[in-house]
């Protein structure tokens, strides 16, 4: 009765009444967040007994890694992160195609085996003199598990960010985080090369949400070639897919595409079959440029004759919605069931779905939070032959970048280096010794070590050893090189090792198959991932929509 009641129609006592009450419970709200933040800070700090607090940002290869492995009687370990888990990347493929389910390639960053203390959030800000990080949370973040091309705050000014910093504040949002030792691991963002349309319609492969979008993509695909109001122009269109991209994942994601299809859908849909196309474009001269020719070549002509087309030295200029008017004159042009694919090469293709797997950008935070001008601590180290045994306390400081990538460099102890902001002291660099990078977001200075899990994994691995045995100072980081596996369909797979040698076809395969067992971290992961293969082998994939 009252909630029909207008407030233009109340007395104004009463509606100013309402209005207080009104804005004294929103202030009632932001204190109790407020406090809330304070009291679970609090309650970080109790925990602290006396030990090292180490920040880690990120739970990736790197982050997890280094968070599961510290000695927690040494360290109290933070992890500040987007997404509440670790993503075991080289699963994401087969998860996609229903191979396995999306479950086993997560493990989640609380765990009742782990003693890490977990923020979900974005780190925002450093500041490395007072050692505090910036957090902005993400609990409700509408991009968890799906694969980031831009910074989430692009467009805004520089004003209008700080103004939205301090509502956000006011509203417990964002706090601060005091750490002894920071570790970042932030990776990278997908690579658009900002191509119109690609970030909007195209298809990611870096995250469990990208795998799940692909399955119901590829399943909606199907289900609406097989209605009988579909034409067989359409369903040509619809039931052909792009993959960008000739590295590991975009092959990888073909081959899994293609046993999805032969295996499965072959039996479910076979009036449809004759209508599927898989094509892999790259600008490159030859796909999976980390093999040697012998082994890419091999993967060409297996690919040709499984009938997956590989069209190397193609460009594409554009995706958008919609179906190529020069090829549907009978049809409708803006369906939205289509997109449209330009290549340089080809002109306008009719596409059911374009994955996107082209290579990594550098993260915002590294490009923005970490350029700015800082204040270094009072421990920063100078090297030697600048006679100098510490810094100018005025001097200004900023993050040594890479000059191609944009990476943090860092010395062979995986700390980050710093150069003054003052231009006339070019040869000026001194190391941080609080603060690492790893992963994708950090490069040793004079290395060209590949942008892998192998590599991140390997310099977690070595960081959390030097921690816990309080022996930084010994000799510096060197990757070892394990070889690299890439799966090309139906039992079949590539191996290069480390020392040169080679292996191709069914053995390959089943070194790529225990490989990523023994990689899997958890023992229920150990256990689902098999036990997913032999059913699916026996049953066939789940292609359930949902």
């Amino acid at each position: 009765m009252l909630a029909s009641i207008r407030m233009s129609q109340l007395p104004l006592g009463v509606r100013e009444m309402l209005a207080t009450h009104a804005r004294s419970t929103a202030r009632r709200s932001v204190v109790k967040a407020q406090q809330k933040r304070v009291l679970t800070i609090d309650q970080l700090n109790d925990g602290r007994d006396n030990r090292q607090r180490v920040v880690i940002l990120g739970s990736g290869w790197a982050g997890f890694t280094v968070a599961r492995s510290l000695d927690k009687s040494k360290y109290q370990t933070v992890v500040v992160s987007p997404r509440s888990y670790f993503a075991f990347t080289p699963l994401l493929a087969s998860t996609a195609v229903g191979t396995l389910e999306f479950r086993t390639a997560l493990e989640p960053v609380r765990s009742r085996r782990t003693k890490v203390d977990f923020f979900q959030g974005w780190a925002d800000d450093v500041d490395f003199k007072n050692r505090t990080i910036t957090i902005e949370e993400a609990v409700d973040d509408p991009t968890q598990g799906m694969a980031l091309t831009a910074d989430r705050h692009a467009g805004e000014t520089r004003e209008q960010r700080e103004a939205e910093k301090k509502k956000e504040v006011e509203k417990g949002r964002m706090f601060d985080l005091t750490y002894d030792k920071l570790v970042v691991t932030v990776g990278c963002y997908s690579q658009t090369f900002k191509t119109p349309g690609v970030r909007e319609h195209a298809y990611f492969l870096k995250d469990v949400g990208d795998a799940r979008k692909i399955r119901n993509r590829l399943l909606a695909c199907f289900e609406g070639a097989a209605l009988p109001t579909t034409s067989d122009e359409m369903r040509r269109q619809l039931l052909n897919f792009a993959v960008v991209g000739g590295g590991p994942t975009g092959i990888e994601f073909s081959a899994e595409l293609h046993d999805l299809i032969n295996e499965d859908m072959a039996k479910i849909y076979p009036e449809l079959i004759k209508f599927h196309k898989i094509t892999v474009y790259d600008v490159a001269e030859k796909v999976l440029p980390m093999f040697d020719e012998k082994l890419a070549k091999y993967a060409m002509q297996k690919f040709k004759r499984e009938g997956i087309d590989i069209r190397t030295s193609h460009h594409v200029e554009e995706l958008r919605p919609g179906s190529p008017a020069e090829r549907s004159a009978s049809e409708d042009v803006n369906d939205y069931h289509l997109f449209t694919l330009k290549i340089k090469e080809e002109g306008e293709i009719g596409v059911g779905m374009c994955v996107w797997s082209t290579g990594l950008m550098q993260n915002p935070f590294v490009d923005q939070a970490l350029s700015h001008v800082r204040e270094a601590p009072a421990n920063l180290l100078v090297p030697s032959n600048l006679n100098s045994d510490s810094p100018n306390p005025n001097t200004k400081w900023k993050v040594k970048k890479d000059a191609k990538s944009g990476s943090i460099i860092t010395d062979d102890r995986l700390r980050v280096k710093l150069i003054p902001q003052d231009s006339s002291l070019p040869d000026t660099t001194a190391v941080h010794p609080d603060v690492f990078a790893l992963g994708d977001c950090g490069i040793i200075e004079n290395t060209t070590y590949p942008a892998t899990a192998q590599v991140a994994s390997q310099k977690a691995d070595w960081l959390v050893k030097r921690l816990n045995k309080g022996d930084l100072d010994r000799a510096g980081f060197a990757y070892k090189d394990l070889g690299t596996l890439a799966y090309i369909g139906n039992w079949d797979a590539l191996f290069q090792g480390g020392a040169g040698g080679r292996l191709q076809g069914y053995l390959a395969w089943i070194i790529w198959r225990g490989a990523y067992i023994t990689k899997t971290v958890s023992w229920r992961n150990k256990i689902l991932v098999p036990v997913y293969w032999v059913v699916n082998w026996i049953f066939g994939r789940d292609i359930s929509r949902f």
